[in-house]
């Protein structure tokens, strides 16, 4: 992970050189100070994520693990999408489990 260069400080602090045809000072000083009030922000937003995420950490330390009530089953998430066909082997499995017997008896 790339480390922080520059602290607001450091960009506030920065001192360049001088010469005949350079930039405007007041502007290169409004730049830089957008640019002091952008970093604090990233500055700001990282600090909290970070905090967010060991919160989270702790939260899903403390909770106690859920064993599963059936092997077989399958669960549906907002990551995982079914397709029919999943639906109709699910479904010839659900059958298959009830009415085990009677369907084996009806294929003869």
């Amino acid at each position: 992970m790339a480390s922080i260069i520059f602290s607001a400080k450091d960009i506030f602090e920065q001192e360049f050189g001088r010469e005949v045809r350079g930039y405007s000072r007041a502007e290169v000083d409004e730049f830089l100070d957008d640019v002091i009030k952008d970093y604090e922000t990233y500055a700001a937003l990282v600090k909290s994520l970070r905090q967010e995420i060991a919160d989270l950490k702790e939260e899903l330390s403390r909770k106690p693990q859920a064993a599963p009530t059936q092997p077989d089953s399958i669960e549906v998430t907002a990551s995982t999408s079914m397709t029919n066909f999943d639906i109709l082997k699910r479904l010839n499995r659900l059958e298959k489990e009830v009415f085990g017997k009677q369907i084996l008896d009806n294929q003869d």
